[in-house]
Parts: structure tokens; C-alpha cells; sequence
């Protein structure tokens, strides 16, 4: 705020000047009554905010290579005919344009809640259906709807948007239970089950599988195991089912539904990296047990409500679900995607495994590859060559800023060689390490970014001995 200014001067006269006027013909100095804006949590959505340093840098000429964000058609996967006829199809349906309702599109309700029947385990309606625009959005509602004293317990490292959603609905750091890199990033389910049973806050618990940043994908026996803590101790259970169907390098898992029995629950999905297509901004939530809890039909209620705020979800994207899953070609297509990052994945894991100063486990679901640097390895002293001035300037800049050792080597990643990945401790750990794609299409053309990335590890590791 201004100091304020007793000027007399006619209203026509003063529109786009630094002046405003009141009814009373007073005027005040530019600017809000007072501070408008929230204060932040601290965090950031390092999946996207290392985009601005990436861009910065192709200003000057650096060809990036983008492992930061899981989006297949950004790294090259090609949209197949017959699922463009699918969509070109619709578009000339009029019923694609207007409105779904609040829930979304019936027929699609209709159609994935039979697909969760068929299974013979959990048996849900078309009601227990709840779309979005994208998890992003059903995550942020699904958050938001809990009472600020109640807690989510979540897996740790954990995916940035259940991260962000848990920080800013209670304004604390989140309750995790550890991913041990050393068992192939699988669960700590006795450390979970300790803080369930001494925090008597956490009123649910979040398992994402497959795993995102790990690519763990989980046994029916540890999902059996955590469903029971929560039927023990009263809990519900929300469980982001993005990757569920890649899964590859011989593994099996289970939906949710195969194991709730009687216990509430959220199965979380979306079609963004399945089909792939991010850009639908298209999920849904899968509710089972709301009739068998008043509390937690109360909080899927208040879901509703807020979901009722926006009207609906984008009709495009539910209605083409029953024709592109129910498709001839769906599952081979789908079949042959998994088969790339499997090869993708044993490519990167036979190249990292035996690099000093690090531990990878191979990546079993999802597409992506979490590498962790050993104990004590980084420091603030080392780095790479950037032969460029300007760039290497920027990188320097940023590094001498109080950041965690393993951004410092992303940082330093990306000014030498474009790669750009994202730094492990974002995901909420005090591992330092990385997380790469394993989404591109060119085979050589990966084999060579991820020895660059291991040549760049030992150069940066050992350049302050």
C-alpha cells in the first residue's frame, strides 16, 4: 500500500495512470489494499520448475533431452490410426461437445464399473464412479476434503502432486513410511503400521502402484498386508492406480479391488500414460465401501460437493474410454509398449548397476528409474566442465544457492550435457539420487544418454578429490 494523496482531479481524466478514486474522490498510490496472495508451502513442482532452467538454457544453444516428465507423446510415441479414427469419430458425435454430468459420462461409469465386476471380488456401481480432469484434480480434491487435524500417511520418496496435496491441506510435512532402496525399493510395512498405530491423526494410507518415482511394483502379499493395518485400525485407503497396467520384467500386482473386502477405499486412475494421453486431463476415482461407513460416505460427499463447483469433467476424453479399451488392437498396442520399456529398463539397469557411487534397482513398472547416490558421496565443492560461459555461469549461480546435493548435480547434469532429470529429494526424501523416463523411442539414442549420465556421475563425484 501507498501513502495516500489528497488530489482533486476529475476521474476522466486520470484512467491508466498509477491513480484510483474512491466514491469519496480520494486517491491512494497503486497497488492492493493489502497482500492478497497465500503464503506458500516451500515446496515446488520440480517436474515442471526445472523446465525454466532447461529453458533458459536452450536459449543459449543447449540441445535438452527431456527425462524430467513421464508424457510418452512428448518422447516420441506415436498416437496409433486407429485410435485417432476413434477420437475423429466422436468429434462428430454432437453429444461430445456438451456437458457430462457432474459424476461423468454415464455409459463410461457404466462400462468401468462391469470392468471391476467382472473381476469377481469388489462389486461397485456406476455411482462409485467420480471423474476429474486428471488425477492432478481428483488428488487436490481428495485432499482438500479432509479436516485440517487429519493426516494421509504416504509412501516416501512420494510422487510430488500427493506431496503437495497432503502439505497445503495441513500445512505440515507429510507422515511417510520408508521405500527401501536396498530391497528394491519395497515398502517398510512394520514402520508403517508403528506410526498408524502411534499417530492417531493418520486416518488413511496412500500406496501408489506401481510405484512413481521407483517403478516398485507391489506383491499381493504387501497389499494384503497394508489393507489389514487399515481395517485394524479403522483407516481408509486411497490407492493411485495410474501405472497399474505397466507392469513388465515378469511382475505381478493387483488392483485394489481384488483385496478391500470391507475396508473404505479410493482406487485412483487415469488414461494419461495407459493410452497414452496426457493432455486429456481425464480420471476418475473408483469408491468402494461408502455404504458401509457413514464417515467415510460423509467425505466422499464432500468430494461431490466440490466437484459440483465445477460442473463436470471433459466430456471427450470418458466417452472415447469404452471404445479405445474394448478396441481389437488396444491390448496388442499395449503389449508392445510394455515389451519398449522393459528393454528400456534392463538397458539402463545393465548400464548403472555395477557404476561406483551409486545403487539402482531395475525398474519392474511405471517407466521410470530411480538412481540413489551412496551415503556422504556429494558435496558442495564438485562439478562438471561446461565449456559454454554464459551457461556455465547460470549453473554456477544457481549451485551456489543453499540447495540439496543431488539438485546441485542435476543442476550441473544439465549444463554440461542437456539431460535434464529430475532430483530425488524432491520427491520428499533425504536420499539424494535422480529419477529418469524410460520413454524414449530410439534405442541407441537411450543407450547413450544413460552412459553419458554414468560417465557424468563418476566425473562429478570425483572431481573434488
Amino acid at each position: 500500500m501507498g501513502a495516500e494523496k489528497n488530489l482533486d482531479i476529475p476521474q476522466e481524466k486520470v484512467y491508466g495512470t498509477k491513480y484510483y478514486f474512491t466514491h469519496y474522490h480520494k486517491s491512494y498510490e497503486a497497488g492492493m489494499r493489502f497482500d492478497i496472495a497465500k503464503s506458500g508451502s516451500g515446496l515446488v513442482y520440480e517436474i515442471r520448475h526445472i523446465v525454466n532452467v532447461a529453458n533458459r538454457l536452450k536459449r543459449s544453444g543447449v540441445e535438452v533431452i527431456w527425462e524430467n516428465i513421464g508424457d510418452p507423446v512428448q518422447k516420441g510415441e506415436k498416437v496409433p490410426e486407429w485410435m485417432r479414427k476413434v477420437l475423429t469419430d466422436l468429434l462428430r458425435k454432437d453429444c461430445t461437445y456438451g456437458y457430462s454430468p457432474t459424476k461423468g459420462a454415464d455409459a463410461t461409469r457404466e462400462f468401468l464399473a462391469e470392468k471391476v465386476n467382472r473381476r469377481g471380488k469388489a462389486q461397485i456401481t456406476p455411482e462409485d464412479i467420480i471423474f476429474f480432469n486428471g488425477l492432478g484434480d481428483a488428488i487436490a480434491r481428495a485432499y482438500s476434503a479432509i479436516r485440517l487435524d487429519v493426516r494421509i500417511i504416504m509412501p516416501e520418496p512420494t510422487y510430488s502432486t500427493h506431496l503437495l496435496a497432503e502439505v497445503h491441506h495441513a500445512s505440515f510435512p507429510p507422515n511417510t513410511y520408508r521405500m527401501n532402496p536396498y530391497c528394491d525399493w519395497s515398502p517398510d510395512i512394520n514402520e508403517l503400521e508403528r506410526k498408524v498405530k502411534s499417530h492417531k491423526a493418520i486416518v488413511g494410507i496412500l500406496v501408489i502402484n506401481p510405484d512413481n518415482p521407483t517403478g516398485f511394483v507391489y506383491p499381493e502379499e504387501a497389499l494384503v498386508r497394508i489393507v489389514d493395518i487399515a481395517r485394524r485400525y479403522d483407516l481408509f485407503l486411497i490407492f493411485d492406480e495410474t501405472y497399474h497396467n505397466i507392469v513388465f520384467n515378469g511382475k505381478k500386482t493387483v488392483p485394489l479391488s481384488d483385496i478391500i473386502g470391507e475396508v473404505p477405499g479410493i482406487a485412483m486412475k487415469g488414461i494419461s500414460k495407459e493410452f497414452p494421453w496426457p493432455g486429456s486431463r481425464c480420471g476418475w476415482m473408483e469408491i468402494y465401501n461408502a455404504d458401509k461407513d457413514e464417515t467415510f460416505a460423509r467425505y466422499i460427499d464432500a468430494i461431490l460437493t466440490q466437484k459440483m463447483s465445477e460442473v463436470c469433467s471433459t466430456t471427450l476424453p470418458q466417452m472415447a474410454i469404452p471404445r479405445i479399451m474394448t478396441h481389437p488392437q488396444y491390448q496388442p498396442y499395449l503389449q508392445e509398449r510394455l515389451r519398449h520399456y522393459e528393454k528400456l529398463s534392463n538397458i539402463a539397469y545393465g548400464i548403472l548397476k555395477d557404476l561406483p557411487y551409486v545403487m539402482v534397482n531395475r525398474t519392474c513398472g511405471a517407466f521410470y528409474m530411480t538412481v540413489v547416490f551412496n551415503e556422504a558421496v556429494l558435496n558442495s565443492r564438485q562439478r562438471l566442465t561446461i565449456p559454454q560461459d554464459d551457461v556455465r555461469a547460470y549453473i554456477e549461480e544457481l549451485a551456489a544457492e543453499p540447495i540439496e546435493f543431488d539438485k546441485r548435480f542435476v543442476y550441473y547434469l544439465l549444463g554440461a550435457t542437456g539431460i535434464c532429470v529430475i532430483p530425488l529429494t524432491s520427491f520428499f526424501t533425504d536420499l539424494p539420487g535422480f529419477r529418469m523416463t524410460l520413454l524414449e523411442r530410439d534405442e541407441a539414442k537411450f543407450e547413450h544418454v544413460v552412459r553419458t549420465i554414468g560417465e557424468k556421475i563418476v566425473a562429478y563425484v570425483e572431481s573434488a578429490r
